[in-house]
């Protein structure tokens, strides 16, 4: 009888405004629309970077390699024992084109990080009238969650991982000879590394708490298998960062960290999962 009225319910719901049931192709092109909302999201954003490129390469994509960047300052600041600063690192390009591709690449990068909470938003309001009452109360919650942790990830990567890789990278040397002096593309790849790819990194308590909620993943074996997972951890903080011990920990702890937090997540769903019965649609 329940499941018979969570249909209906759920009829209701996805019902247009013909009162008709929505079919495949009417999900699909509702689908089609939030997807548009969020590339033109992306779009307004890389457009306003674009057009203050200028401004973005000079105090954001350069400030790590600058001496005078906040990170240097702070750890300069706490003591003598900390305090290190970037090498000297020449840009060069190799392309005549780079300098214009760097810049259509950046902004597009610069529009995914800024609209991120829009894309989310867009996400959340298409899954939306499938979620029970209590989903949907939580997942209002997860927004903002959802984009705390991804920023958090792109700040941390920003502000501690890039500094100390282009101190320890750009000054490493394997002889006199050869002489650090980047490309622009390359320089912008391996900032690109060090904050994105850590953003979504950051994301994993948000992907525990659902695979817990229908039942894939449950506390009891990710405290079974911790051991693996901090070898896995690792393994993932040496891809997505420069082959250096100090970076790949730097990441690697952060991101341990966020499992154990995951863990606590998975058991309040687990526990909520059991204290209460079925919900009935929002």
């Amino acid at each position: 009888m329940a499941s018979l009225l969570k249909k209906e319910i759920s009829d209701v719901q996805n019902a247009g405004d013909d009162g008709k049931e929505m079919g495949f192709l009417d999900h699909l092109e509702e689908l089609r629309w939030h997807v548009i909302r969020a590339g033109l999201a992306v779009i307004f954003f890389a457009k306003i970077a674009l057009i203050f490129q200028n401004e973005v390469f000079e105090y954001i994509i350069y400030a790590p390699k600058k001496p005078d960047f906040i990170t240097y300052k702070l750890f300069c600041a706490i003591s003598e024992a900390t305090c290190f600063s970037p090498p000297e690192l020449p840009l060069i390009t190799r392309e005549l084109g780079e300098q214009f591709f760097m810049g259509i690449t950046v902004s597009i990068y610069i529009g995914v990080i800024a609209s991120f909470p829009y894309i989310f938003y867009e996400f959340w309001k298409f899954i939306k009238p499938g979620l029970y009452q209590t989903e949907v109360k939580i997942a209002n919650r997860l927004i903002g969650a959802t984009s705390f942790l991804f920023i958090l990830g792109v700040s941390f990567g920003y502000y501690i991982i890039a500094p100390f890789a282009i101190s320890f990278l750009g000054s490493y040397s394997v002889g006199t000879e050869a002489v650090n002096s980047p490309t622009l593309s390359s320089y912008v790849s391996y900032l690109t590394m060090f904050t994105i790819p850590i953003g979504l990194a950051f994301e994993l308590p948000i992907v525990v708490y659902f695979l817990a909620r229908i039942g894939i993943i449950g506390p009891d074996i990710m405290k079974k298998y911790r051991r693996e997972a901090f070898l896995i951890i690792f393994i993932i903080a040496a891809i997505i960062t420069p082959p250096d011990a100090l970076t790949q920990i730097m990441v690697g702890i952060p991101m341990y960290i966020l499992y154990e937090i995951s863990i606590t997540v998975a058991s309040r769903v687990v526990k909520s999962n059991a204290q209460k019965p079925d919900q009935l649609p929002s």
